[in-house]
């Protein structure tokens, strides 16, 4: 079995998510806010952690406890991911609602890129269910 590549993620104070690493070696981050230091601290981690990115890379965004999602917080997300570094990420979003999944779609919608792969998801099940799904599955 591949050795997992080492998190290099520490909690700070004031910072609104948390990291794991999943068992097909990318990430789980749950999110229970979108401060401003939580995005700038999540953009570094992430462009940090996409340097790296040499293979098939599946991770789960839980904002589930995030009260309000902004437009700035989603264009930051777009922009992380749209990088062409990010070609061999999966990424699942998980929503608590509908008219949450909806409201990110909008302001994504416009997004052009060659850059991760992403859903949006309100059940954990259906997110996990497309994450694990071969790369011919999802094309």
């Amino acid at each position: 079995m591949d050795e997992l590549k080492p998190l290099n993620w520490k909690h700070k104070p004031g910072v609104g998510y948390t990291v794991a690493r999943r068992a097909d070696g990318g990430m789980n981050l749950n999110f229970t806010d979108l401060s401003e230091a939580t995005l700038a601290d999540w953009r570094e981690f992430a462009i940090e952690h996409l340097m790296g990115s040499d293979r098939l890379t599946r991770n789960l965004y839980d904002l589930r406890d995030v009260q309000h999602i902004s437009e700035k917080a989603i264009k930051l997300a777009v922009e992380v991911n749209s990088d062409p570094s990010t070609r061999n990420l999966r990424v699942a979003v998980l929503v608590a609602s509908e008219s949450a999944r909806e409201s990110i779609m909008n302001v994504a919608a416009g997004a052009v890129g060659s850059g991760a792969a992403i859903r949006i998801f309100t059940s954990m099940a259906e997110a996990e269910a497309w994450l694990m799904k071969s790369m011919e599955q999802i094309v």
